[in-house]
């Protein structure tokens, strides 16, 4: 079955070709064998329930219409939660009719707290090694909720309900419109990956469409080399200010750059890259959260253990071994603990 395969395959099919001829390149439409591919992720009817029943509060949620955010007036109430007065409150109702007039409803981070896309994520942020977050989009029929937009991050867009018309555009001059690459209708099942900076815009006919977008927010090149001059830059010495009256004279403001300039590029030259590549691969996964699954049954049982008692590593937990000086450490997500290198 499509949803027992690892994650990346789900959203890209063969990884290799996908790596190859299409990540951070072109657009990918993948047509979807199987309809319920992913309904074991989200589904028409937990729309239902968060909306009707699970007390959203805004920003876990919005309402947009035609290109244009909706207020949040217009759809949440006031409330109270123990002695606390709250205002951001989801108003079921007006929510649902704003829906049948045309709006949206877009669930925002659902990866934050629901489950089976908790797991989805994670396991797509273990095989890429880049940040994975989710967002639902609900659209009734015969509307649009954004206009052509481009997004700061990578996203697959995986269909599970309903069917909704999509149309990519290539990056024009500066970065705006260019020819439109895909033009096609998605189906339950459907993908389409859509590489940042690429416009794109989305619209129901017939039926109501539900869809998750997978944002994958990637580390750049940019990012790597931006912090490996930071690196050199720590330096003291460019922390001096620089010249009195260096506003009036932009000649002798050039040649010192100029001469600043020269020194860092000497210094980028000999620096080792080897550090700064450590310390990325340690921010990312320093920066993964245990998912505690079933934690609060587990610490109830902890007496239970005993010698003959199997365990097993948490699935999407993050284990990482490395060598710091005579040292073992651990890498288990937030946490780190040093051991004897004895025990790798």
């Amino acid at each position: 079955m499509t949803r027992d395969l690892p994650a990346l395959e789900r959203c890209a099919g063969d990884v290799d070709r996908f790596q190859r001829e299409y990540w951070a390149r072109t657009p990918l439409h993948r047509p979807g064998a199987d309809p319920a591919a992913f309904a074991d992720l989200f589904s028409l009817a937990d729309v239902d329930h968060l909306v009707s029943s699970a007390s959203l509060r805004t920003p876990a949620f919005r309402l947009i219409k035609d290109g244009v955010t909706i207020p949040a007036s217009r759809f949440t109430k006031s409330g109270r939660v123990g002695s606390r007065p709250l205002s951001d409150l989801a108003d079921s109702g007006r929510i649902y009719e704003l829906f049948e007039d045309g709006a949206t409803i877009v669930l925002q981070s659902l990866h934050r707290f629901w489950a089976p896309l908790t797991r989805f994520c994670r396991d797509l942020e273990l095989a890429l090694t880049h940040p994975v977050q989710v967002n639902v989009y609900v659209t009734p029929p015969a509307a649009r909720g954004l206009g052509v937009h481009h997004d700061g991050h990578d996203v697959f867009v995986l269909q599970v309900h309903g069917r909704k018309q999509w149309d990519v555009y290539g990056t024009g001059d500066q970065g705006g419109q260019g020819r439109r690459l895909i033009a096609t209708e998605l189906a339950p099942g459907d993908v389409l990956y859509i590489p940042r900076a690429f416009p794109h815009a989305a619209r129901t006919t017939a039926t109501a469409s539900v869809h998750l977008t997978v944002g994958m927010v990637t580390t750049t090149w940019r990012d790597a080399l931006r912090r490996s001059v930071d690196r050199v830059l720590d330096d003291p010495a460019y922390a001096e200010p620089l010249p009195m009256g260096y506003a009036d004279d932009p000649a002798a403001l050039t040649a010192g750059l100029s001469a600043h300039m020269g020194e860092l590029s000497r210094r980028l030259d000999k620096l080792d890259a080897a550090p700064v590549a450590e310390d990325l691969a340690r921010r990312f996964w320093s920066s993964r959260p245990p998912l505690l699954t079933r934690q609060l049954a587990q610490l109830l049982t902890l007496d239970q253990i005993h010698d003959g008692t199997v365990v097993r590593r948490r699935r999407g937990s993050v284990l990482r071994l490395d060598r710091e000086g005579g040292a073992l450490v651990v890498q288990l997500g937030d946490r780190r603990l040093r051991m004897p290198s004895r025990l790798e």
